[in-house]
């Protein structure tokens, strides 16, 4: 019993990093290899989370460390994010992450990215638009930097 035990520890070991990191790693390389956009903002999708739940552990590690299966939650949120069959970065950045920058003025319309416009269905680049004045690139960045800020209680 004792070498199952061993066994599956490891096994448990490995997997975290190999769902969590190897695996995305690869679909990220192979997604930038191929010809199609939409495997780029799934997996853009799972680093901006992945980056997220990194920071939120980090804060909050005194309270995750009295959450006995939080490695195990972690790890399938994380499983989830990535096996391309659920799509779950892609989802849970449509659903959520981009509401909260359109909440918070941080895109221009409802289908575009972040300082990012459609032409001929590709993204361009806005910052490097002749049409983007200054002023509107600062109040684009005054925009962000209040959105990112935390707020005084007066």
């Amino acid at each position: 019993m004792s070498k199952l035990w061993t066994i599956l520890t490891h096994l448990h070991t490995l997997a975290g990093p190999g769902v969590m990191l190897l695996y995305p790693l690869y679909a990220s390389v192979q997604a930038m290899e191929s010809p199609s956009k939409l495997d780029d903002e799934q997996w853009l999708a799972y680093w901006i989370l992945y980056s997220f739940v990194t920071l939120v552990e980090m804060v909050l590690e005194s309270l995750i460390y009295w959450i006995p299966i939080w490695y195990e939650l972690k790890l399938l949120f994380l499983a989830w994010l990535a096996l391309p069959n659920f799509r779950g970065a892609a989802f849970i950045y449509d659903r959520f992450v981009r509401e909260q920058l359109r909440k918070h003025g941080l895109t221009n319309h409802p289908g575009s990215g972040i300082g990012s416009k459609k032409e001929n269905g590709c993204k361009v680049d806005k910052s490097s638009s002749p049409s983007t004045s200054p002023k509107e690139k600062e109040n684009a960045k005054s925009r962000f930097l209040s959105f990112v800020t935390p707020k005084k209680d007066h």
